[in-house]
């Protein structure tokens, strides 16, 4: 398989067990080079996968030394991509609900729209629980109403492929983003800063914990969380409404 030299796959994990080895083993049976940061795991991942990688040069491992949350492991290797020269990354969770094998599939869309974001949109099937599949439709409401219907698939699904440098520089200017609230925020704060969105269907597949299914989801904390961030965003879109309504009508929407 032909290594890419512009398009990464980046996993962040924490304490998702073996799942995350069977993930980026899967990863890299379709797409070269795969990166994994491990964020503060304590469930010895990642003495795992750096055995792994030591016999895989496709597969890199970064090690953090404590739990900073998705976003700031997302933030890490989005600066380690962008000093080696990459210029994309695909993101996927480390608990195997994403889909490996549409990864070619995303990273093909993305070359040809390398100025874009490539966000799934989830395709449940009947593994999903009706209150992360109902719930999400809130945010997904916000988030359009934040970007003036930019065209946000879903807000809360993290398969996606990103363009490193917008995403760092958006990232690095502010200290959100760095756990549950990474990858809503970010959609949103791209199509202020005029990165487009491209949707592509991805089917979405929730282990039990008899599978391995491993989720940090807290209904309490996250949802605080999230709504904390949406008024955040709020207030940002007032501020930059005069530029989104011109883009819009600029646009012919």
């Amino acid at each position: 398989m032909a290594r890419s030299h512009s398009h990464l796959v980046l996993i962040p994990s924490y304490n998702t067990g073996p799942k995350v080895v069977e993930t980026a083993r899967l990863a890299l049976a379709v797409w070269q080079p795969v990166w994994v940061v491990v964020d503060g795991s304590t469930d010895g991942t990642a003495e795992t996968l750096q055995a792994l990688a030591a016999n895989t040069p496709e597969l890199r491992v970064f090690v953090l030394p404590h739990n900073r949350g998705k976003g700031a492991a997302v933030l890490h290797g989005l600066q380690q991509a962008d000093a080696a020269g990459y210029t994309h990354v695909l993101t996927m969770d480390a608990d195997g609900q994403h889909p490996a094998a549409m990864i070619p599939e995303f990273m093909s869309v993305s070359q040809k729209n390398p100025l874009a974001a490539v966000l799934g949109k989830p395709v449940f099937d009947a593994s999903a629980p009706a209150l992360r599949v109902n719930g999400r439709k809130v945010s997904n409401w916000w988030a359009n109403l934040e970007t003036l219907g930019a065209g946000i698939g879903d807000s809360l699904f993290g398969f996606r492929v990103y363009p490193v440098r917008p995403l760092r520089r958006i990232m690095e200017r502010s200290p959100w983003m760095r756990r549950f609230d990474f990858d809503p925020e970010v959609a949103v704060r791209l199509c202020w800063l005029g990165v487009k969105p491209v949707n592509l269907d991805s089917p979405v597949r929730y282990f039990s914990a008899a599978e391995g299914g491993v989720s940090h989801f807290r209904y309490l904390r996250d949802n605080t969380l999230l709504t904390w961030m949406h008024i955040r965003l709020m207030c940002g879109f007032v501020l930059r409404l005069p530029l989104l309504l011109w883009r819009k009508f600029a646009a012919g929407g």
